[in-house]
């Protein structure tokens, strides 16, 4: 399956072979690389280069490499969470506001409610229910958090049943808490109001009220943006990266 090479950066030309053959299905998650000895003489190339290129493969989340008598460099399948810590730091660099962030929300997850009331299954409410429940108890101790908050709307998402939602919302995230963390500095009593709208929008959910649920959407998240159309950023990386 492998090629030498011998133009431009070697590693990234590694690189790119392996990505190839994960696209083309030749390579899947499960799978163990050959030795670093073995990936030498196929390549044509040194270790160093070889290690150099597993070294980036990794930090793509495409490779896991384990040590131990059964270790080695095993394709793994991308997580959502290592493509969200990507977009949020790209979020932080870029020239745009915590608004932006809330702006993209208000169109995406209003836009995919319908979806969620129609499949919604009991295990998806029950979820809901519990994750509201853990909000409610957190307000009552004082521990509340806006990770919560973007938690129950990322489980919002899966309630669509579509692994492309679910994957675009987890991507999410990251930049998603840091606007709510943003909004949150700015209106300190938007925990307590969310958590309490997170409880009527599962209520909605349950009943198969799309209006419903799309008032109570729009209220929760126009409210966030009107906060920070109030205090404004200059940009997400005020936050820190708000993880």
């Amino acid at each position: 399956m492998f090629s030498p090479v011998s133009v431009g950066r070697i590693s990234e030309v590694i690189v790119e072979q392996m990505r190839l053959l994960i696209r083309e299905g030749k390579l899947v998650p499960g799978d163990r690389l050959p030795s670093e000895r073995s990936l030498c003489e196929r390549f044509g190339v040194s270790r160093v280069t070889v290690r150099e290129a597993l070294r980036v493969l990794e930090a793509s989340g495409l490779v896991e490499i384990r040590v131990g008598a059964r270790g080695g460099a095993f394709v793994t399948k991308p997580s959502s969470e290592r493509v969200g810590e990507g977009l949020a730091e790209l979020m932080t660099l870029a020239p745009m506001t915590a608004s932006d962030v809330t702006e993209a929300r208000m169109a995406f997850e209003l836009g995919i409610l319908p979806l969620v009331v129609e499949r919604a299954t009991e295990e998806d409410i029950a979820d809901l229910r519990a994750l509201v429940e853990q909000g409610l108890s957190a307000l009552e101790t004082g521990s509340y958090t806006m990770a919560m908050s973007a938690a129950f709307h990322v489980r919002v998402a899966s309630s669509t049943h579509n692994p492309a939602i679910e994957m675009l919302v987890q991507s999410f995230h990251g930049p998603m808490l840091m606007s709510l963390q943003q909004a949150q500095v700015a209106a300190p009593l938007m925990g307590p109001r969310g958590a309490h709208e997170h409880s009527e929008l599962v209520e909605a959910i349950e009943r198969r009220d799309t209006e419903r649920a799309r008032a109570i959407m729009s209220r929760h998240l126009q409210r966030t943006a009107d906060r920070l159309a109030e205090n404004p950023a200059s940009g997400l990386a005020d936050l820190g990266g708000g993880q």
